[in-house]
């Protein structure tokens, strides 16, 4: 008895031993199999991370995260819904398995399992889609069983949901599922944050590479612009070395770019150098300086007169770098100043000459006149007593009315040469000149001798125009120049108006004589008046 009992305490010792070995076997196989489902999510997380880093396309990698999310769930269907920032729908754009179909599928917020999980913005766990109250109508969902959806959620906004489903009944979704699905979705949203940045790397890219085109095409075009100018040009640097000469500058001055590069030109004269430090200071502080004439050496040491405009320049830290001058040769222009001066002068003297030699003349008539009435009176007086006389002195009387009529004659010869030269000699060359490029002291000396022209021969206009009734001054100068024989395109021309204008002047003035609708030429009846 005892030996049996012994047995039987051993046998119940062995089997209670047996079934502690048999649970911490499976206790092992457990943890066994738990150790790979996390080596196996590592692996999986560690494979997707460096896809992350490796690849630059948005759709490619979250296709590489939802692969893997859904291999560690044991599923081979799975979606990922974005949504665009503004936008009030999102939209499947990521599907495999039974979602491949379903591509473009758009839904707003609480619109089936990827609205709601927008909606509610955190884990949705469905156990049968098929009776979910908040499942789609769609018929072809109806294969649908356990679903399970993640917000994709940034800092600032929603991106998306991404889920994963099972077709088949016996497949049901787990929190421990959740929890994988979530870690791939922080992925996700690393996929969407690095597509965004790639993108706007891309597009900051394209953009710099476009502007540096048009800088590139913008830097040949003011090159070609300076090439062709025919001004010379110079760029000086902010301590006035030179950076640049064109090919006018090299050609006016004589000196070479490739000599004066990084160098200061020295083509200043001595006399010139006050003026022009005190227009480089007022530059300096920020002015333009335009048209300041001065002068500048050429190499061979001639000695030009030049107009000089500059302005500063800046760089990207808008700080002045440096100044750039044009400069304009204006020798021949004042050349002609001073010939025209000269000759201003000359003619000065000639209308003193000929005004002298007039006022002489007038003396002497108006001395004969005095003595033709001295006499007259006296024969008058004394007419009863020389009858015999009268036949004498009528034929002295007819000889100073001849005589006088001569001096009206001549008056009036040497009044129209005098204006005929002015017209014709002097009045067209001031006009080219007002049409000339001239600074304001140039143009105020045109006028002023115009101005003096026109006061020297105002006298014999206003005889002339006192014969044209009521005419304007301009229509009193296109009568005189229609007197002279001149065309309207003459006239156009001496006088700086349109050939439109002219034929105005011309109706006004066949009105103005009555001429209107008469067949009379007009320049026949102006001479008329002369008579």
């Amino acid at each position: 008895m005892l030996d049996i009992k012994s047995r039987d305490k051993t046998y119940e010792a062995q089997m209670h031993r047996a079934d502690e070995l048999e649970r911490e076997i499976c206790k092992l196989k457990q943890t066994e199999k738990t150790l790979r489902r996390q080596n196996n999510y590592l692996t999986a997380l560690h494979e997707t991370s460096l896809g992350l880093i490796d690849h630059l396309d948005k759709e490619k990698l979250l296709v590489a995260v939802l692969q893997r999310a859904a291999m560690l769930t044991g599923t081979e269907h799975g979606f990922i819904y974005l949504r665009e920032p503004g936008d009030s729908e999102m939209q499947m754009q990521v599907g495999m398995g039974f979602f491949k179909n379903q591509l473009g599928r758009r839904v707003k917020p609480g619109e089936g399992m990827g609205g709601k999980v927008w909606e509610v913005e955190h884990p949705l766990l469905v156990a049968d889609y098929r009776s979910w109250d908040g499942r789609l109508s769609d018929k072809a969902l109806d294969d649908l069983h356990s679903v399970v959806g993640i917000p994709l959620k940034g800092r600032d906004r929603m991106h998306g949901v991404i889920g994963l489903a099972s077709v088949t009944p016996d497949r049901q979704f787990a929190d421990e599922d959740i929890a994988v699905l979530g870690r791939f979705a922080e992925l996700a949203l690393v996929a969407l944050d690095k597509g965004k940045l790639y993108a706007d790397v891309r597009r900051e890219l394209t953009e710099r590479k476009r502007t540096e085109a048009t800088l590139r095409e913008s830097e040949q075009r003011y090159r070609l612009l300076l090439e062709s100018s025919p001004d010379p040009i110079v760029l000086y640097d902010i301590q006035g070395k030179v950076t640049y000469v064109n090919p006018a500058f090299e050609q006016t001055f004589g000196f070479s770019g490739k000599d004066l590069l990084g160098k200061h030109i020295d083509f200043v004269p001595s006399e010139n150098w006050p003026e022009t430090k005190a227009a480089i200071e007022r530059m300096l502080s920020g002015q333009k300086i335009q048209l300041f004439e001065t002068r500048r050496m050429t190499k061979d040491g001639r000695v030009l007169d030049v107009q000089l405009s500059s302005t500063l320049y800046y760089n990207r830290d808008d700080q002045p770098a440096g100044n750039v001058v044009i400069l304009r040769d204006i020798s021949v222009q004042k050349k002609t100043e001073r010939e025209l001066r000269k000759y201003h002068d000359h003619l000065e003297d000639l209308v003193q000459e000929r005004t002298a030699e007039l006022a002489k003349i007038n003396a002497k008539l108006e001395q004969e006149i005095d003595e033709r009435i001295r006499a007259e009176e006296a024969l008058r007086k004394q007419g009863n007593r020389f009858k015999a006389q009268s036949h004498h002195l009528e034929e002295v009387n007819t000889a100073l009315k001849v005589l006088l009529k001569q001096r009206e004659d001549d008056k009036k010869e040497l009044a129209e040469n005098v204006l005929s030269n002015v017209k014709e000699l002097i009045s067209p060359y001031l006009e080219r000149l007002k049409k000339s490029q001239l600074n304001t002291n140039q143009k105020t000396l045109i006028n002023i001798l115009d101005s003096n022209l026109s006061n020297m021969i105002s006298p014999f206009i206003s005889k002339l125009s006192s014969k044209y009734l009521n005419l304007t001054p301009g229509e009193v100068r296109v009568a005189n120049l229609v007197k002279e024989g001149k065309t309207n395109k003459e006239i156009a021309e001496l006088l700086c108006i349109s050939k439109n204008t002219v034929l105005f002047h011309r109706y006004n003035i066949r009105q103005k004589l009555g001429l209107r609708n008469k067949k009379i030429n007009l320049r026949s009846h102006l001479l008329s008046y002369d008579s």
